[in-house]
């Protein structure tokens, strides 16, 4: 990692500055094929400049998440308190988590990291645990979550904002709910 707090692992760049506030998704590894992701890109459209339009290129994938693709298991009624649960566990330790959805496929938080932890661990510790609760309640073994996630460092208010009520209203957005309190695995309904 540089001292700016970048670092990669040669596809998405993270942001790991400690004591920042953090927008983050992760996917269970069957909700987005790598074949589908590869055809999502290529049909991302171009900018005036010729580069390409990230911002589509994002709700391109979104969209497809919240479809719901996948083996969709993260809302099932053994396994999304689990998920609650183990992001329960470092508050106030590793982080103050303040805002977050589970979805059929995919997950959305925001947290604001202590200034001792690191963002690649929390995410870690998170998919580990909670991979191991998923693979024995299914009856299974591999891989469940994808390898890398997403995330995006809160720049000012707006944004904080404009994030938490994305997170939120996603379920009303996928269909799920009619409105957001009604999603019982999101933080709009405390």
């Amino acid at each position: 990692m540089n001292p700016l707090g970048i670092h990669t692992r040669g596809y998405l760049p993270h942001w790991d500055l400690p004591g920042t506030t953090q927008a983050l998704t992760y996917r269970l590894a069957d909700a987005l094929p790598a074949e589908v992701l590869d055809r999502l890109i290529r049909e991302t459209p171009c900018r005036p400049d010729g580069s390409p339009d990230q911002l589509a290129r994002r709700h391109r994938i979104e969209s497809w998440l919240d479809s719901g693709h996948g083996s969709c298991v993260l809302t099932r009624p053994d396994i999304a308190p689990v998920i609650r649960d183990a992001w329960r566990h470092g508050i106030g330790t590793d982080y103050e988590l303040i805002a977050w959805a589970i979805m059929p496929n995919h997950v959305h938080l925001v947290i604001r990291l202590r200034p001792e932890r690191s963002l690649g661990t929390v995410v870690r510790s998170w998919k580990s645990w909670t991979a191991r609760h998923i693979n024995t309640t299914l009856g299974q073994q591999g891989q469940v979550w994808q390898e890398d996630y997403w995330d995006r460092m809160i720049r000012d208010d707006e944004h904080l904002w404009s994030t938490i009520r994305y997170i939120e209203h996603n379920p009303v957005a996928a269909g799920l709910a009619a409105e957001p309190g009604a999603w019982p695995w999101s933080s709009a309904t405390r």
